[in-house]
C-alpha cells in the first residue's frame, strides 16, 4: 500500500479526541481535557508509526507535540497550589503557543500530483499564490493573502495547502484549535497576534511562508455561547489579515483556510479571505485516478477495473476511496496469517482482484451524506469567490 493508504478512522477518531478536548479546556475540566489531549496525540502517533510514508506525516506529528505541550500547561495549572495562587492574583499564567511546534522544518513530500483531480482549485491556487511568489513583479496591484477553502471532509483541503507549499518551497505553518487557544483571559489573542508575527518575520527574510489554519470554523466561528477571549481572539485575527492583506506590504505570506462548516463564519471573517473555494466530492475521472494513485505499489490482478470501480463508488470522498484501497489490502494481507504462513519470509500477498474491492464495497457506504452536500453547494451559491 502506498503512503497515501494513512486510515480515516484513525484521522477522524484524533479529530474528534482533539475537538472535545478543546471544549473540555475552555470550559475548566482540566482532568478531562488532559485526558482527551493524550489520546488525541497517541492516535496521530498511531497513525504516523502504521504510514511511516504518508505525506502529511509532519502534520501530525507537530500536532501531536502540541496537544503534549498543552498537557504539560494544564498539568501545571492543576496543582493545588498554582489554582490557589491563581485565585488570589489578579494575573494570568502565561501560555502562549510554542511557534517551534508549529513549524514544519522539513520538505513536505507531499506534491501537486498527488492531489487528484481539484483542477478549479489548483488553478486559482496558481493564480493566487504561485504566480505571485516565482515573479512579484508582474503583480502592481498586489496580489491576495487569504484563501478559503471549503467542502465536505475528507477532500483534499490539507493536500492541497501542503502541495502548494512544497511547490514554492515555502515555509509551512500549521494550526489547529487545540494548539493556539486558550481559557486564560487574555492568552488566545497573545496567540494569534504571536503566530502572525512570528510568520511575517519568516516571510521578510524572503522565503515564502504558508499559515495553514485547519477547522477554521473551531477557532473563529461564530458560538452562541462563548467566553471573552475567544471573540478577542476573532478580532485579534481580523486585525492581523488586514495587516497582511495590505497591498504596500510585499512578503509572500499566506493565509490558507479549511473549513468543513463554512456557515459558522461571519461575514467580517469571510471577507478577509479573497479567494473562497469549494473542495468538491471526486467526480467520475477523479475517482479513477484515486484508485490507481492509492493502489501504487501493490499489486493487482488482471480483472481489476478503475472505471468499474469509479462507479461503484459515485458519492464517496477521496478519503473513503483511500480507505477502501486500505482495508482491501489488509484483507488479502490477512490471508497470510490466517492461513498460518506469516512466519515465512519468503511469503506474498497475491494480487488483488476486483472481486476483493467488491467484497468491501458491499459493507462499505459513504461518509458524506447527499443532503451535505447540497448544503455546501447552496453555501457556495451564496458565498464562493472564484
Amino acid at each position: 500500500m502506498s503512503s497515501m493508504g494513512a486510515s480515516l478512522e484513525l484521522e477522524k477518531i484524533a479529530t474528534s479526541y482533539a475537538s472535545e478536548a478543546v471544549q473540555l479546556d475552555r470550559q475548566g475540566r482540566l482532568k478531562d481535557a488532559i485526558l482527551m489531549y493524550n489520546r488525541a496525540s497517541e492516535v496521530l502517533t498511531k497513525l504516523v508509526q502504521l504510514c511511516p510514508n504518508y505525506g502529511l506525516n509532519n502534520i501530525y506529528l507537530q500536532r501531536a507535540a502540541a496537544y503534549r505541550d498543552r498537557v504539560k500547561e494544564l498539568q501545571r495549572i492543576e496543582s493545588v497550589e498554582h489554582l490557589k495562587r491563581e485565585a488570589s492574583s489578579i494575573g494570568t499564567p502565561s501560555t502562549s503557543v510554542d511557534l517551534d511546534n508549529l513549524l514544519i522544518r522539513e520538505r513536505l513530500s507531499v506534491r501537486w500530483e498527488d492531489v487528484v483531480g481539484l483542477e478549479h482549485a489548483k488553478k486559482v491556487i496558481r493564480q493566487a499564490i504561485i504566480y505571485p511568489s516565482l515573479r512579484p513583479d508582474l503583480f502592481p496591484l498586489g496580489w491576495a493573502r487569504g484563501i478559503l477553502l471549503f467542502g465536505p471532509p475528507g477532500c483534499g483541503k490539507t493536500l492541497l495547502a501542503a502541495a502548494v507549499a512544497t511547490e514554492i518551497d515555502a515555509t509551512f505553518i500549521s494550526v489547529d484549535a487545540a494548539s493556539i487557544m486558550s481559557k486564560w483571559l487574555g492568552e488566545s489573542e497573545a496567540n494569534v497576534a504571536r503566530l502572525f508575527a512570528s510568520a511575517r518575520k519568516a516571510a521578510e527574510r524572503g522565503r515564502p511562508v504558508i499559515l495553514f489554519i485547519d477547522e477554521l470554523d473551531s477557532l473563529m466561528g461564530m458560538r452562541s455561547h462563548e467566553v471573552g477571549g475567544e471573540a478577542r481572539a476573532r478580532n485579534q485575527f481580523l486585525a492581523e489579515m488586514d495587516g497582511i492583506i495590505d497591498k504596500s506590504k510585499r512578503f509572500h505570506l499566506y493565509v490558507i483556510g479549511a473549513t468543513n462548516a463554512p456557515w459558522q463564519l461571519s461575514w467580517p471573517i469571510l471577507r478577509r479571505f479573497q479567494y473562497r473555494i469549494l473542495i468538491p466530492m471526486p467526480d467520475f475521472n477523479a475517482r479513477i485516478q484515486m484508485f490507481k494513485l492509492y493502489t501504487r505499489g501493490v499489486e493487482l490482478a488482471p480483472d481489476v477495473n478503475f472505471e468499474e470501480l469509479a462507479r461503484m463508488t459515485e458519492g464517496f470522498s477521496g478519503s473513503d476511496i483511500r480507505d477502501v484501497c486500505q482495508s482491501t489490502h489488509l484483507n488479502v494481507i490477512g490471508e497470510i496469517f490466517e492461513s498460518g504462513r506469516a512466519n515465512d519470509k519468503s511469503a506474498k500477498p497475491r494480487p488483488i482482484r476486483i472481486e476483493d474491492f467488491r467484497e468491501v464495497l458491499r459493507t462499505r457506504r459513504p461518509s458524506i451524506t447527499p443532503e451535505m452536500v447540497a448544503s455546501y453547494q447552496k453555501w457556495a451559491d451564496t458565498f464562493k469567490a472564484l
